[in-house]
């Protein structure tokens, strides 16, 4: 998320929202989003899934075409959890903006500026 706020990065507001706490009006006021999740038993967090659910349905139609990105962090396997978060934004109509990061295992140098590239990518994108 860091690389949302990088100095470069100009009119952007980076407004973080634990997926719990996540609602379908904050959805429908960003231009962008950033997710992430640990991979829990082949799946995406149950907090995510949650969070999926609860906006899903009233910002189907009204967030179609906005920019997305992710990042999936396991301790051995990713792939159930970013076939799930691939499936649901698909489903949501949102545009990848830059590519997923995926790590399993302990995150290393290249793991970390992976996703600082995934925020930059990301709000660079949003840029007025």
């Amino acid at each position: 998320m860091s690389g949302a706020s990088a100095p470069e990065i100009e009119g952007v507001r980076v407004v973080r929202r634990a997926a719990l706490a996540a609602t379908a009006v904050d959805v429908l006021e960003a231009d962008g989003y950033l997710l992430g999740t640990p991979a829990n038993l082949g799946y995406m967090s149950g907090a995510l899934k949650h969070f999926f659910d609860q906006v899903y349905y009233p910002c189907l139609d009204e967030t179609r075409g906005r920019p997305f990105g992710y990042y999936v962090h396991g301790g051995s396997d990713t792939t159930g959890a970013v076939r799930a978060v691939e499936s649901v934004t698909t489903g949501l109509g949102w545009q990848r903006a830059a590519p997923a990061v995926s790590v399993a295992g302990e995150p290393g140098k290249a793991d970390l500026e992976a996703c600082w590239e995934l925020g930059a990518a990301l709000a660079a994108g949003l840029m007025e």
